[in-house]
This record gives C-alpha cells, structure tokens and sequence, in this order.
C-alpha cells in the first residue's frame, strides 16, 4: 500500500467517481449523452473586477432567480451546479456513519457518490414498475417500502422528472413523503429539468412544508452547462444552517454575471421559446425510435432525453459511436438492461441520429 492509500480515509478507498458524460466518453461530433441543451446565448462580461473575490452570495443574482421561481431570495442560496447543493445537505445534516439517505433508484448517481464521500449509508427503495398499461403508473415511489426503510434516515432525494427514466413522480406521493417525514428529516426534490415537464415546482410548497428542499440548476434549460451556477430552495432556516458549510466564494464573478443576465425578461422569453421547441423534437425523436423494429419500448419523458430500450444496446452504441454520435448507455442502472439514453439535441442533430439509427435497422437484418 502506498502513502497515499495509508492516509487516505479508510471508507473513500473504494469510491469510484462519477461517470460523468464527459469523463465516460469523448470524441463524437454530436453530443447527445449528458443532457445538454443544444442552444447557447451570448452575453457581455465585465472584466474590469476580476482581479477582486466575489460576494459570498450575489444578491442581484438571488433576486433574480427568486423572481423567476417565485419565493423571497431568504429562501434561496446560490452555488456551483446541483451537485453543491447535494454536498452541502449531506455534510450539513447527517452524521458520517451514522444518519442515513434515501434514494430511490434508478436516479441521479450523485446522491450515493455525494454520500459515500461522507461515509454516509445509502438506503436503496427502487422505483416500482406497475402491470397496468397506463404509462404513468410506472416507476412511481414505493411508498410503504420507504416507510420500512426509514429509520435514522436524515435525507430523502427524489429526482422529479426523473433521471434517467424521464417520467415525472405523482404529486400526492411526494407530499405524502412531506408529511411522514415532517419533524425528522428533509425530503430533497431534485427539480433540474423542471422547465420541460409543464408542472408546477415544489418550490410553491415552500411555506406549507419546512422539511422541503428543492434543486434548481441553469444548466438544462438555460443551456448554461458551462458556468456551473445552481440553487437550493428552502426555507431561511435550512438555508441559514447550510450558510457556515458552504465555500466562502461559491461561485466565480464570470459566472454570476452570465446567471444574471440568463434571467433577465428577454433572456427568460428565449429559454421558454428553445424549451418549446425541444418539447417539440422530444415528440418527433419519440415517434421515429418507436417506428424502429429493435426498440423495444420507448418511455414517457417530461424532461429534454428520451429513454428506450433495444435488443442490444452495446451494438446500437458502437454503431453510433462509430458514426460520430455519442449516446448515454443505462443498461447497469436496476430494471434498465439494454436502455439507451438520447439526449433532444437540435433539429438537424436528431434528423442524424434518426439516419444512423434506421441504418443501423438496415444493417443489422
């Protein structure tokens, strides 16, 4: 053992990062693997104050963002991407090896990886699949099996719409999670692709329920992956317990800059109008992979991917590797052999994949 694996804590000897899109593949010419919006803004930076450290928190910026989810800035903290606001609740509520989460998988690999890093046990209650022909009876919340599993358990993370099924979990589920969980533990609603559902944030329930937390990010509709500006929404006094965990400069000037323009009125019309349009390709994408003799099912989705599945999902991702584009293979997510995740790319991005996907249909008879 090396000097490195001697110090380094016992409990992240065997953590393995996250796969993220960019860290699992490279090369291609169209990206279609990490949930990206297609379409990119430009805007003006100010370099005359970058030589000074940013405040800790913009208010001109939390302003802002409160209007556009309509709750007070006390309510809202400001930091890099989602991923933060995990890290943060995690290390600010739950004691390392004692207190507990819950996630319900398949979802967002960043809970359990967030956790692990605070040697945090992870309880699993997976997503239910129901044996109705109604599509929106499927991979909805075990609720008694939460229930069972909820001793010493601090935080509850629901990714809604979800990731990476795309369907979005009923209402009445999460508010009843709300009330079992109210006065021991916070039920986190992962709200990142809230902007193509058309539904109602939890962010509104921010009065009635002080065990809530909602996660907001501009990297999905805004299409501002690159600048890594996200929000946690709660009530003051959760916010004001994450304040002291959080680093003293969250985000860099450039960043805030951006995020503020991003949610000016002209600004907002421009994400509503892409978001529009990537509703519309969702529908298209979803009608040609269902004409396709080896998909096997193509899922609801209320967010800008689409999940299906295929006879053999390694062929279909080598096949489009090799033609340049670059998908998202789940087949080693729980219930999930042989899905593919697509990302909604631009119109002429999906009418590529769309050719590469038939030619492949044409090849593999």
């Amino acid at each position: 053992m090396n000097l490195a694996q001697q110090l380094l804590r016992p409990h992240l000897r065997d953590v393995q990062p996250y796969a993220s899109a960019r860290r699992s593949m490279s090369g291609g010419r169209i990206w279609l693997n990490a949930n990206e919006s297609p379409y990119s803004a430009d805007y003006n930076v100010d370099t005359a104050n970058l030589n000074r450290y940013p405040n800790f928190q913009s208010a001109e910026l939390n302003q802002a963002y409160a209007r556009y989810a309509g709750i007070s800035p006390d309510q809202l903290l400001s930091h890099r991407g989602s991923d933060e606001s995990i890290e943060l609740l995690i290390r600010s509520f739950c004691e390392p090896g004692q207190d507990k989460i819950l996630i319900c998988p398949p979802t967002y690999g960043m809970y359990s990886i967030s956790a692990g890093l605070n040697n945090t046990p992870v309880i699993k209650v997976p997503l239910q699949q129901a044996d109705t022909v109604d599509p929106s009876d499927d991979w909805q919340l075990d609720i008694e099996g939460i229930k069972q599993q909820s001793e010493q358990v601090k935080l509850v993370f629901l990714c809604n719409p979800s990731n990476p099924i795309g369907n979005q979990l009923r209402s009445a589920d999460i508010e009843h999670l709300l009330e079992y969980f109210a006065g021991r533990a916070l039920v986190v609603v992962d709200e990142a692709y809230i902007e193509y559902a058309d539904a109602a944030s939890f962010a509104t329930l921010l009065t009635r329920f002080d065990n809530l937390v909602v996660m907001r990010t501009l990297s999905k509709a805004f299409g501002l992956a690159g600048i890594r500006v996200g929000f946690t929404l709660a009530n003051s006094e959760v916010i004001n317990a994450l304040v002291p965990v959080l680093a003293p400069y969250p985000l860099p000037d450039v960043s805030i800059q951006i995020a503020t323009q991003a949610l000016s009125p002209d600004n907002l019309i421009e994400v509503r109008q892409n978001v529009i349009e990537a509703q519309g390709e969702r529908e298209r994408l979803s009608a040609a992979l269902t004409e396709l003799p080896y998909v096997r099912s193509v899922l609801p989705s209320a967010t800008n991917f689409i999940l299906f599945r295929v006879a053999d999902a390694d062929a279909v991702m080598q096949f489009c590797v090799d033609a340049g584009i670059l998908l998202r293979n789940q087949s080693s997510q729980p219930g999930l052999s042989n899905c593919l995740r697509v990302t909604v790319g631009a119109p002429a991005e999906n009418e590529q994949l769309i050719e590469v996907l038939a030619e492949f249909a044409n090849t593999s008879r």
